[in-house]
């Protein structure tokens, strides 16, 4: 079973819909949301171990342009 995570992730001003995008070309990417309150996106994102959704994290997301800062959440439990 896949490890599973919630991204929270703070973009630029006027940059969300940049980044949307750009998250939903990756590879581990599940979901990608627009939503309101203190984050701008909430991505969910599948790896196979903790280590690539480490990588998938630091590598791939916090490179994209627009984005400001990131909360990543790990499942501890799927239902």
């Amino acid at each position: 079973m896949a490890d599973k995570a919630f991204v929270l992730i703070e973009t630029a001003v006027g940059r969300n819909k940049e980044v949307a995008t750009a998250l939903e070309q990756l590879k581990g990417i599940k979901s990608v949301d627009i939503v309101t309150g203190p984050y701008d996106i909430i991505a969910i994102i599948e790896g196979e171990s903790l280590n690539d959704i480490g990588d998938l994290v630091t590598g791939k997301i916090h490179p994209i342009a627009g984005i400001s800062r990131t909360v990543t959440c790990l499942a501890i439990q799927a239902t």
